[in-house]
């Protein structure tokens, strides 16, 4: 299975795209970068640069029928771009359409509103966005992991890094339904 991680070119939670792409890779599944723009994507350890990683496929010219599931690893910076870029919010939200499974961890889920797919499901994230994700129609709730199988498709969100384990093990046990 193909596994889309779409990212912003810059501000994207390293942690949070290393450890849910080793997972992906140690099922022997495919992990594949997609960003808005061909080229690099700069990784962020919470305000210090972290590295840079090549970009496999561009949004615009991706779909979310090419790939099995899809993957929204956090950072402010990252998710925020994101939700200002209408075709990456296409692209998220075509995966719903779909039925296809998504994963998000920390400010990711700023995309998910964005793409108006919080509505009558239950998730985390990192505790700031609970209004949002409230005002979205969204249940928030305080938990390490939240798999919620309401509406088309699975979506398991994360509050934070200290919560990777508990995400990847989620997240690996859903792409396998």
């Amino acid at each position: 299975m193909r596994v889309a991680f779409l990212m912003a070119p810059m501000g994207v939670e390293q942690v949070e795209l290393e450890k849910p792409w080793q997972a992906v890779r140690a099922e022997g599944w495919e992990p594949r970068l997609v960003s808005t723009r061909p080229g690099e994507v700069r990784a962020f350890r919470h305000l210090e640069k972290g590295d840079t990683f090549p970009v496999d496929d561009v949004v615009e010219s991706s779909t979310a029928e090419d790939f099995g599931a899809l993957v929204l690893p956090g950072g402010v910076v990252n998710p925020d771009a994101l939700r200002m870029d209408e075709k990456a919010v296409a692209f998220v939200r075509h995966f719903f359409g779909l039925a296809l499974p998504v994963a998000a961890i920390c400010h990711a889920p700023w995309t998910l509103v964005e793409a108006d797919v919080v509505r009558g499901r239950t998730l985390t994230s990192w505790p700031s966005l609970a209004t949002d994700i409230r005002n979205a129609g969204g249940t928030w709730v305080d938990e390490k992991v939240q798999v919620c199988h309401a509406a088309p498709g699975t979506l398991v969100t994360s509050r934070k890094p200290d919560d990777l384990p508990a995400f990847c093990s989620a997240l690996v046990q859903e792409f396998r339904r």
